[in-house]
């Protein structure tokens, strides 16, 4: 039995600084500020939704 998790949602971007507030405005979550800090992906510790950065992006800045 496999037991591994997918994130909810994966979003592809070109920044290693995103923000989440969970997409859904009044039932969102707070908006936080995540940094990839060289990972290639980091996950929204509030709602797991998992960033991505895109193949071939600079990853710095916002």
């Amino acid at each position: 039995m496999d037991k591994t998790l997918d994130a909810p949602e994966t979003v592809e971007v070109e920044s290693e600084t995103v923000k989440c507030d969970g997409g859904g405005g009044a039932l969102g979550h707070p908006r936080v500020w995540l940094n990839m800090e060289g990972k290639g992906q980091i996950d929204c510790p509030y709602c797991d939704r998992r960033f991505v950065l895109k193949a071939g992006a600079a990853g710095g800045g916002h």
